[in-house]
């Protein structure tokens, strides 16, 4: 009986060696996975817990800054009201301020500074002081006016009176009556009796060919032509014109025809004077001719 306890003890302490040896090596072999799961496990746990932390203390942090800028703002706002308010009223006093001012001083000045009687006198015054010099200006402006009008007639003269200098030759004789003077006319051109009260003087200078000179317009390189016709408007003096270069002299002689010089034509005017006889004749030899028809 005891032999039988004994085997059955054997048998069961080997099973249980073994079990326990297969346990071991079973746990030996799950440890390092064990180990890294609740290593896992602690790390996500203490990560939520964490987590929560840092939120909890976002959502505090948020309702402390609302809190705090609410109240900043706030005051802020007080502060600029307060700010407006007082510039209002700063601005109301002083509009009320000037309008009483402005009625004190109108007041003050039109009781005590002012005169209406001697400002209304001082107007009347500037007036009549306006008007006369008003008046004197246009005295003035007529005067001036009838001296520039005065100029331009004696320019206008003095334009005619050389015209009837350069013209000279056209002016009517016995044979031939002048372009000035036709027998149409009931009575002679202006041209024509001007040309009459003008005596010729031969020209001492002449205008060149390469220079174009208006008709009747004096020139600086025209011929100046002395006297006047005993009236205050006509005057013709040596030195209103500028020296010019003299005529060359005539080297060839040429027969007179309608296109000769005019230095040629004078040259024998002066050296053969009875050539030019002709031509002088009555300077009423037409009037006469039409008062005998």
């Amino acid at each position: 009986m005891a032999q039988l306890l004994d085997s059955g003890l054997e048998e069961l302490f080997e099973e249980f060696t073994k079990e326990y040896f297969s346990r071991s090596v079973e746990a030996e072999e799950n440890r390092q996975r064990e180990h890294d799961a609740a290593t896992r496990i602690q790390s996500w746990f203490r990560a939520c817990k964490v987590r929560a932390y840092v939120s909890h203390l976002h959502k505090k942090a948020i309702i402390i800054q609302k809190i705090w800028r609410g109240f900043t703002a706030r005051a802020h706002f007080r502060q600029t009201v307060k700010a407006a308010y007082f510039i209002m009223k700063m601005n109301f006093y002083n509009d009320v301020a000037v309008r009483i001012q402005r009625t004190w001083r109108g007041f003050f000045v039109r009781k005590y500074i002012h005169n209406f009687y001697a400002r209304k006198k001082y107007l009347e015054q500037v007036c009549w002081k306006n008007e006369h010099i008003r008046r004197e200006l246009d005295e003035l402006e007529e005067l001036q006016k009838r001296e520039r009008n005065c100029l331009e007639m004696m320019k206008e003269q003095t334009a005619k009176v050389y015209k009837a200098h350069r013209l000279h030759h056209l002016m009517s004789t016995k044979q031939c009556p002048g372009v000035f003077n036709s027998p149409f006319r009931p009575a002679p051109h202006e041209m024509e009796l001007l040309l009459r009260q003008v005596k010729y003087e031969a020209p001492t200078r002449l205008v060149p060919r390469y220079r174009d000179c208006h008709v009747g317009m004096p020139d600086s390189a025209a011929p100046s032509f002395p006297g006047n016709l005993g009236s205050p408007w006509i005057k013709t003096t040596r030195t209103c014109f500028s020296c010019k270069p003299m005529l060359p002299p005539i080297v060839n002689k040429k027969q007179q025809d309608l296109f000769r010089e005019p230095g040629e034509v004078w040259q024998q005017f002066v050296n053969y004077p009875e050539l030019m006889l002709r031509l002088q004749t009555s300077y009423k030899h037409l009037e006469e001719a039409q008062n005998q028809q």
